[in-house]
């Protein structure tokens, strides 16, 4: 029986394990931390087949370059002179146009569609219990500008098959009716659906120790083995464990081990932070992201999680409170009614998305090795990725057919620019 190496327990590697098991495989997960600190943890839980225009897009530069002048801006650069960080900005800045987004929409449709529908099967097949529910995404927003904005992004959706509704304020407080909701309208998302992260890993972990897959907490990997261009071994504390196959799923520290094998990967930690109403009544009905202030808000049972900021810091994970302060001031100006408090710093989550350059992830064999395949660089969609990336990787392992083209994602896609 082959034995599959995961480097990392997030949930883009636990879904990796979850489909290698699937195919019969052997398979262990070593992490750097234990698998409940991971950036899939505090997610805002959203699954968003209406998100196909990736992060890299026209004006994204302009707008970025204004947030950065304010302390609570939901957008922030670390300054700082790294090398890694300038080329990665070069990129975004060289993707950053309507040709590359237009390139990019089928893609990201294409495999969030296919992650929804693997969500609907897991949903009903009793592995797993993760609070699925399918109620649609709201895109509120509050002045004309954004408005013009979101009806462009609502046509192009449309366009592509993901459907896609333009509601009035009215509108939105109909969908709403326990909570007083001030805005000047919203993008009605019906297909997009939203889980609870933490009872997602939570219930991966379970069900992969059950099935008998090897789950190695706080094994920070020191180097590999290799003959040639086969990566025989993973080195971390414990010792040597010998692979017959690598899949590198290390969200934001994945550059680090790439350069252990020899080759760069353009990627930057994206810092996000979430913090949660407790027992919170009256709740919102629908998820929602509020989009001057990009943050988001999103019921969880009986708790309402609030996330967003987008802070490029490297692997820097501390609480920068200015960060959370923004996103703190801009509930009240969206649901007017809901308590607003800034939480303890001990109370709020940070994590870590893995962004690309492009705003795609990077997935699929490894040209160069023959038997390393990446699944990382999702950014904000990690969880919404899961399942699709997940399969694909268990597709390439297997040498099958992926269910989709994965040459958008080729992971040396940058490397001519090395």
């Amino acid at each position: 029986m082959k034995h599959i190496g995961i480097i990392g327990g997030g949930v883009i590697g636990l879904f990796s394990a979850y489909y290698l098991d699937k195919a019969g495989y052997k398979v262990t997960v070593f992490d750097r931390n234990t698998l409940t600190d991971g950036c899939s943890f505090g997610n805002a839980g959203m699954i968003v087949p209406s998100h196909i225009i990736p992060l890299a897009q026209p004006g994204m530069v302009a707008k970025g370059m204004r947030m950065l002048l304010k302390s609570t801006s939901p957008f922030y650069i670390k300054p700082r002179l790294n090398a890694d960080l300038l080329r990665w900005g070069w990129l975004f800045y060289k993707h950053s146009t309507p040709e590359h987004v237009e390139r990019s929409i089928p893609a990201l449709r294409d495999i969030s569609l296919l992650s929804k529908k693997l969500y609907q099967e897991l949903a009903g097949s009793g592995d797993l219990s993760f609070g699925w529910q399918e109620v649609g995404l709201l895109m509120l927003y509050k002045n004309a500008a954004t408005e013009h904005e979101m009806t462009e992004e609502a046509d192009v959706a449309n366009l592509a098959g993901i459907e896609a509704r333009q509601l009035s304020g009215a509108q939105v407080q109909d969908l709403e009716p326990d909570v007083r909701v001030n805005v000047r309208g919203a993008v009605f998302y019906p297909g997009d659906a939203h889980l609870s992260p933490g009872q997602l890993i939570r219930s991966l972990v379970t069900y992969l120790k059950k099935r008998g897959v090897t789950l190695l907490e706080r094994q920070e990997v020191s180097g590999f083995g290799q003959t040639g261009s086969r990566i025989t071994s993973v080195r971390t504390v414990s010792g040597e464990h010998s692979i017959d196959e690598l899949v590198i799923a290390a969200g934001a520290w994945s550059p680090e081990l790439t350069r252990l094998l020899g080759f760069p990967l353009s990627l930057q930690g994206g810092k996000g932070y979430s913090f949660m109403l407790r027992n919170q009544r009256p709740n919102i009905r629908v998820p929602a992201i509020m989009l001057e202030a990009r943050a988001t808000a999103t019921p969880m049972g009986a708790d309402l999680r609030f996330a967003g900021t987008l802070e490029v810091a490297g692997t820097d994970l501390s609480v920068n409170m200015n960060r959370v302060r923004g996103i703190v001031n801009s509930i009240q100006n969206y649901y007017p009614d809901m308590p607003a408090e800034l939480p303890d710093v001990s109370k709020v989550w940070s994590g870590l998305r893995p962004c690309s350059p492009d705003g795609l992830p990077y997935l699929g064999r490894v040209s160069g090795f023959e038997n390393l395949t990446m699944a990382t660089g999702h950014g904000m969609m990690g969880v919404s990725l899961g399942p699709a990336s997940g399969k694909l990787v268990a597709d390439c392992i297997e040498n099958k057919t992926p269910e989709m083209d994965l040459t958008p994602f080729n992971p040396k896609r940058f490397a001519a620019n090395s």
